[in-house]
């Protein structure tokens, strides 16, 4: 038997080590990229965000947005240190009381200390209080926050957040919102779901919205300005509030006769796409003749006045409508599945194409797919991993809605339409690849897809004869007329372009 003899000092230090927690070890920072092989930098490791509290004070004249977020979270990973996405000037960071450290890194990255790390499965509250313009703030050489003649609006695609709140910036972390924010007597406050109140108070009017559904971050929304707010019911009860910029000039007329109609295109998305998934319906076209798209955030879409001016334009409706389903109750799991989102929004404008007799889905892929040679560059994106430098090109748009025109042919009427209701139900509020859809077209159909899905979203070619023939795709130009539709459709291919 040896016996180890330890001195004094070396006693007192392995004491110390029993005293502190084997857990301490674990600590670490939370990555500053939540893991997207498409944006390496967008969203953040170590926590999951349940709840947003925004309370700001914005000043048209001068674009200086105040503002204090509060952000109810819960740890994932024992953590000493955080990050969150953001760009305006930050004066204070509390985290559970307790006044935090933070610095920025990076374009957009606020990196935050708690006095004391926080152990894996903590309930954490964040303040942040925070001051600037908007529009004087840039990250990777842009600017999201789009200025008016009024005012300013948060809305962009992947990201708009950073300019006016601080957030774990990715799909994957979707939370509830509140907004309310503090504007001049004669201004109003747009937002997404449900307008709690207006309250007005020494010159100035207090509006409160409430999404209580899960809400990714690029899909809220902030738009300050002079609108004419107009409101409603649908048929199906939910209510509607629309806003219209006073100063649309000419394209006013335009916009209202297609947005007005928003209740009646959602009521008939839901023979589609199953009930609506929110408590509140709307849309908003403020005055930005800087940006031509339009955006599907969630509740009340944003649109562009460039939209319609070329007149009514109630396909871009129906295409940022169908997103509540496509997109905003069941978002992407990474960006690269942004087929999910727009292939479906477009397919959608096929199908109310078929509901105005104007051209049916068929005859629309039998078009896309005719009038577009082997050699033209449009088949060299793949629709279900386009990279992030074609994530809105119109391949993703038009060869994505031709490949649900392939599957509907191959499984038949009765289990695609199954599909397109049942796919927002099983992944309600939550997130899916390009991959699960898959899965669950071959759950439901009985078949075997993975030869369809391959060659019509993943080979940067244009499929072959045999492979049109198989799909029940006209594989010749001769005979095929372009559909009444098709000018409506192609009005709106620059719906997503940034």
């Amino acid at each position: 038997m040896h016996r180890r003899i330890l001195a004094p000092g070396a006693l007192a230090a392995a004491s110390l080590l029993l005293a502190i927690p084997a857990s301490a070890a674990s600590f670490a920072p939370g990555a500053p990229g939540i893991g997207d092989p498409y944006y390496p930098a967008y969203g953040n490791g170590g926590y999951d965000v349940s709840h947003y509290d925004l309370r700001l004070k914005y000043q048209p004249a001068t674009d200086r947005l105040e503002g204090t977020t509060t952000l109810l979270a819960r740890t994932t990973q024992d953590l000493s240190r955080f990050n969150l996405d953001f760009l305006l000037d930050v004066s204070e960071v509390r985290v559970n009381g307790a006044k935090a450290s933070f610095t920025t890194s990076g374009e957009h990255e606020l990196e935050i200390t708690p006095k004391t790390p926080l152990a894996k499965g903590t309930a954490v509250t964040v303040v942040v209080r925070y001051s600037g313009v908007p529009s004087a703030k840039e990250a990777y050489g842009f600017n999201a926050w789009l200025r008016t003649p009024d005012g300013g609006v948060a809305a962009g695609e992947p990201e708009g957040a950073w300019w006016w709140f601080p957030s774990n910036d990715h799909p994957l972390d979707k939370a509830t919102f509140d907004v309310s924010v503090q504007v001049p007597d004669g201004y109003q406050a747009i937002s997404n779901g449900r307008l709690r109140s207006a309250i007005p108070q020494a010159g100035w009017t207090r509006y409160s919205w409430r999404s209580d559904k899960p809400q990714t971050t690029y899909l809220a929304t902030l738009a300050v300005g002079k609108f004419d707010l107009t409101t409603g019911t649908s048929e199906s009860g939910i209510p509607v509030i629309n806003a219209y910029s006073k100063d649309l000039g000419e394209n006013d007329g335009a916009a209202r006769a297609s947005v007005e109609r928003t209740g009646e295109i959602a009521d008939w998305l839901t023979e589609y796409f199953g009930p609506y998934p929110y408590n509140a319906l709307g849309g908003y076209v403020p005055n930005t003749p800087q940006v031509g798209y339009a955006l599907e955030t969630q509740t009340r879409p944003f649109y562009s006045p460039q939209q319609f001016a070329r007149g009514s334009n109630v396909s871009v409706v129906v295409h940022e409508l169908a997103h509540q389903w496509y997109g905003d109750e069941v978002s992407v799991r990474h960006w690269k599945d942004i087929w999910i989102n727009e292939g479906f929004a477009r397919y959608a404008q096929w199908l109310w194409s078929e509901h105005e007799n104007e051209g049916t889905a068929q005859e629309i892929a039998d078009y896309v797919y005719a009038s577009r040679p082997a050699d033209d560059p449009f088949w060299t994106v793949k629709p279900g991993d386009p990279g992030p430098e074609n994530q809105f090109h119109l391949a993703v748009y038009d060869r994505g809605a031709l490949a649900l025109q392939a599957l509907r042919n191959e499984i038949g009427d009765a289990d695609f339409f199954a599909i397109l209701k049942g796919w927002p139900q099983k992944y309600a509020h939550g997130n899916a690849s390009v991959g699960d859809f898959q899965k669950y077209a071959e759950e439901v159909s009985g078949r075997a897809l993975a030869g369809l899905f391959d060659t019509w979203l993943f080979q940067p070619v244009k499929p072959g004869a045999p492979a049109a023939r198989a799909a029940s795709i006209a594989g010749a130009s001769e005979g095929v007329v372009q559909p009444k539709s098709w000018k409506k459709i192609a009005a709106t291919n620059d719906v997503h372009e940034h």
